[in-house]
């Protein structure tokens, strides 16, 4: 009977232990569609260096699946060696979390047309870089509007130019800010801040910073926003 109890026991905490671990796993998997030979990499960076996590090479079919362990939502990095000598296109960043994280691409548009469903902190980057794209794009072409001969023989239309692009800029920050003010209870909040807007007023990052959840201020970029905000 004593060895039956303590069975149960042993078992009951096997199970704890398991259940404890899956809370913390994030499943990568996906397909990347028309790829018949390459190696994926999923890559993390630490102390400013890119680190493989895990690798797997694929042969004929572009099915993929990595399992991590997820301490805190963070960025990560899909890697696909093609064996083509060519490193261009061939990277695609992840906010990733604990849960199922979809991924489905193609070989030949690899980083520019994924789509990767399951997690919030992407969709929320997603959100904000879908919208941060449009003034990049204003400023480019005003910047390349500004080459032409026309407007180079203009001092007048080129102040005015540099005006529309100052402006920009600053809506641009605008638009950051804002976003950061809205959405303080995204892990992607603060690395947005620290990747777009870490040169804005010390001031308003603080109030972003103090609109924080608990749990994000205290993840690795809301420590990251903090120390930011504390060397000013």
């Amino acid at each position: 009977m004593m060895k039956r109890i303590l069975f149960v026991m042993l078992l009951g905490l096997v199970v704890v232990s398991c259940e404890k671990n899956t809370e913390n796993t994030m499943t990568l998997t996906g397909n990347i569609k028309g790829l018949k030979k390459g190696t994926l990499y999923l890559q993390q960076a630490k102390d400013s260096t890119l680190v493989v996590l895990d690798s797997l090479e694929i042969n004929g079919d572009g099915s993929f699946t990595f399992t991590e362990e997820v301490e805190n939502p963070d960025i990560y990095y899909l890697y696909l060696n093609k064996k083509d000598n060519n490193d261009i296109n061939d990277r695609i960043t992840i906010f990733g979390e604990p849960g199922l994280i979809t991924v489905k691409t193609s070989w030949n548009t690899f980083d520019t047309k994924a789509e990767i469903t399951g997690s919030k902190s992407q969709e929320k980057m997603e959100e904000f870089y879908d919208m941060a794209s449009k003034f990049n794009i204003k400023e480019l072409m005003l910047v390349q509007q500004a080459g032409l001969p026309q407007f180079q023989n203009d001092s007048l239309a080129l102040d005015s130019l540099q005006n529309q692009i100052d402006q920009n800029t600053i809506r641009k920050y605008r638009y950051a800010l804002n976003f950061g003010l809205h959405n303080g209870d995204s892990y992607a909040t603060p690395y947005l801040m620290l990747a777009e807007a870490s040169q804005a007023n010390p001031k308003y990052l603080d109030s972003i910073y103090k609109g924080l959840s608990p749990e994000v201020a205290e993840s690795k970029y809301g420590k990251m926003l903090k120390e930011l905000l504390d060397q000013n």
